[in-house]
């Protein structure tokens, strides 16, 4: 059965680019992350894209492969742990403390993260390559403060994998 109910390992924003650095708490808004600039406002951000996420246990897992990679270096907002990541897709809705997100797609990699790769290609969290190791985007559903060791409880929905 997966894991259901995880928390926050970091919150994480950036003036611009990654990666996004570390903050002990953020106000999310259906806008986006609080103190968070998207520097390419065509792939990144809007009301589909408010929220960034990913899994810390991925991460540990791509660097045991050798990849320089960690929390914020792939632009996430908000890097969890402890939640069955391959069972999350769109329309999954996340309880992350106060903050109702769903998610709305699968984050395709590009070339600006690439420097959290060894071989410098993003596409090993490709979701069409790699099913299930892609980061996601959320839409806010309700606003609120986030902080890390907040509880992530997976709501329920979603239409299968893309």
């Amino acid at each position: 059965m997966p894991t259901h109910i995880g928390r926050v390992a970091q919150v994480s924003v950036s003036p611009g680019g990654v990666p996004k650095g570390a903050v002990s708490q953020a106000w999310v808004a259906t806008s986006g992350v609080e103190h968070d600039v998207q520097g390419d406002r065509r792939h990144h951000g809007g009301p589909d894209r408010a929220v960034c996420l990913y899994s810390a246990d991925l991460l540990r897992l791509l660097a045991s492969e050798g990849h320089p990679i960690g929390p914020g270096t792939t632009g996430e907002n908000l890097t969890i742990e402890g939640i069955a990541w391959e069972a999350l897709r769109p329309g999954t809705v996340l309880e992350v403390g106060e903050v109702e997100l769903e998610v709305t797609d699968f984050a395709a990699p590009c070339a600006t993260i690439r420097g959290s790769f060894a071989d410098a290609n993003s596409n090993r969290i490709n979701e069409q390559k790699w099913p299930g190791w892609s980061r996601l985007y959320a839409r806010v559903l309700r606003e609120g403060v986030v902080k890390p060791g907040d509880e992530v409880r997976v709501q329920g929905g979603g239409t299968g994998r893309s």
